[in-house]
């Protein structure tokens, strides 16, 4: 089942588009990398596909996802989210219980399978000894991790990630991409996740979206750049 459909998408920032002829389906139960050169829009794609972008001309659809308005359904962590600074008041625990909100109205109490789902995503990320601590003392890679927690607490039909492995040192990476593949196959929700580690991560996807450019294309103003779908047999890589 499709979650989001992109048909003919195009747009930009300046009078030039930066994504053209963007034709992309995110499918339930996927795991999907998005991989470009520095500048070629991922994070504007990731927009898009959310609705924090309007497309100048196409479509963007979501038929597998509820209505607005019916939260609960799409965890988000975008980039550079974990830039707390020290003052940051919240604790841990806090942060991550503030996940469960997107599934009921602000300021009621939250219930007993609110806290399970709270524990077992900071139990998941490796930081549920550290609950209790201010957000601000943390390193940038546990800063990183309780952000993901904080979307997997919501249990969201679909996960959507811009670079979400920065700050984490290699075991971390790869404890991450398998928690991913374990979200996918257990759970049966989709990840779209913007990456620049593809080989680290290519053991456990099932689709790689490649945002590249066009022929005569010229990537410092992003006019052309298209996205595609690729996929590639276990021990290969991308050109």
């Amino acid at each position: 089942m499709e979650l989001i459909r992109m048909k003919e998408v195009v747009f930009g920032y300046t009078e030039y588009p930066c994504l053209d002829n963007v034709n992309l389906s995110v499918m339930q139960g996927e795991f999907a990398a998005i991989i470009g050169p520095n500048g070629a829009a991922k994070t504007t794609l990731l927009k898009l596909m959310l609705g924090l972008l309007k497309p100048w001309t196409g479509e963007i659809e979501r038929p597998g996802l509820p209505a607005e308005g019916r939260g609960g359904t799409i965890g988000y962590v975008p980039q550079q989210i974990a830039s707390f600074n020290s003052g940051f008041p919240s604790k841990v625990l806090e942060f991550v219980q503030s996940g469960r909100y997107a599934r009921r109205r602000w300021f009621a109490r939250l219930g007993a399978q609110d806290h399970a789902a709270v524990e077992a995503a900071l139990k998941q990320v490796g930081m549920w000894h550290l609950r209790h601590n201010r957000i601000g003392e943390l390193s940038g890679g546990q800063k990183q991790r309780i952000c993901i927690a904080r979307a997997l607490a919501q249990e969201p039909d679909l996960l959507v990630l811009d670079e979400p492995a920065t700050g984490m040192d290699k075991e971390s990476r790869l404890g991450f991409y398998e928690l991913m593949e374990h979200q996918v196959k257990r759970h049966g929700r989709s990840v779209v996740m913007v990456t620049h580690g593809l080989e680290e991560a290519l053991p456990r996807i099932d689709r790689v979206i490649e945002l590249k450019r066009k022929e005569g294309g010229d990537w410092k103003c992003c006019t052309t750049s298209s996205c595609s779908g690729h996929f590639w047999p276990e021990g290969s890589s991308p050109c």
